[in-house]
């Protein structure tokens, strides 16, 4: 297999980030789940082609998440079908959270590391670290806590102990040759330590030994901290996505 494509990683990210109503309409996957992470709770396109019926599939997923008592929701990237943006502005909807795709090989920046456990779900110590990021609202903890019964594909839960005390977590997903990293987070008392870096570093090489090659992670713009980490990780940016909501 040659580099992953854009689509390549979408896909991923799907089955990476899953939801438990799912709908197809056209070249949108429609999701949702309890409102929490964007990925879960929005439309995401994965064909590029013109659409002539645009307009009324909107319509159709509009009503999608108001069936589900959600905000509609959707995700913008380079996979959108020609004047997806103009439409959904002219229907009042507004872009936010422009986020980075950034990518890399699984190189030898990515190692084991002995503070490190990998563990089947997420327990609670280290529901605990990843609730110490931000945005981890109560949905999204909420949509955390049931992944295991959803996931289809192979999953680590990453925890970093610093003299037995849970201090940082990530989580990695194997699907293939692509590992999806998210959920970085490290504890107020524990930053500027460097612990970020090692456990990406510790998810990343476990995926590695599942047979994932690349790494993909995404990264909000603004978040400058996190992209200079993964920077040093060798993850650079691949693409970006934004988010459109009523509004």
């Amino acid at each position: 297999m040659g580099l992953p494509t854009i689509l390549d990683i979408e896909r991923a990210t799907l089955s990476a980030v899953p939801s438990p109503r799912v709908a197809f309409d056209g070249g949108f996957v429609v999701r949702s789940f309890a409102g929490g992470t964007g990925r879960a709770n929005a439309a995401c396109p994965l064909d590029p082609s013109p659409d002539p019926d645009l307009a009324e599939r909107i319509g159709r997923i509009e009503a999608f998440y108001r069936r589900a008592g959600l905000t509609p929701r959707f995700r913008s990237t380079p996979l959108d079908p020609p004047g997806l943006a103009p439409a959904l502005e002219a229907r009042g909807y507004r872009a936010h959270d422009e986020s980075q795709v950034i990518f890399g090989e699984l190189g030898e920046r990515f190692r084991e590391d002995p503070d490190c456990e990998v563990l089947s779900g997420p327990a609670p110590d280290w529901t605990a670290v990843m609730a110490a990021g931000e945005h981890q609202v109560p949905a999204r903890q909420a949509e955390k806590a049931r992944m295991p019964e959803l996931l289809g594909v192979p999953a680590g839960w990453v925890l970093l102990r610093v003299q037995g005390e849970p201090a940082a977590c990530a989580f990695a997903t194997a699907d293939g040759v692509l590992a999806g990293l998210f959920d970085l987070a490290v504890r107020q008392e524990f930053r500027r330590r460097g612990l970020g870096s090692r456990v990406m570093s510790a998810a990343g090489a476990w995926a590695r030994s599942q047979g994932a090659r690349w790494a993909y992670a995404q990264v909000a713009c603004r978040n400058v901290a996190s992209l200079t980490l993964n920077s040093g990780l060798g993850l650079t940016e691949r693409y970006r996505y934004r988010y459109f909501v009523p509004g």
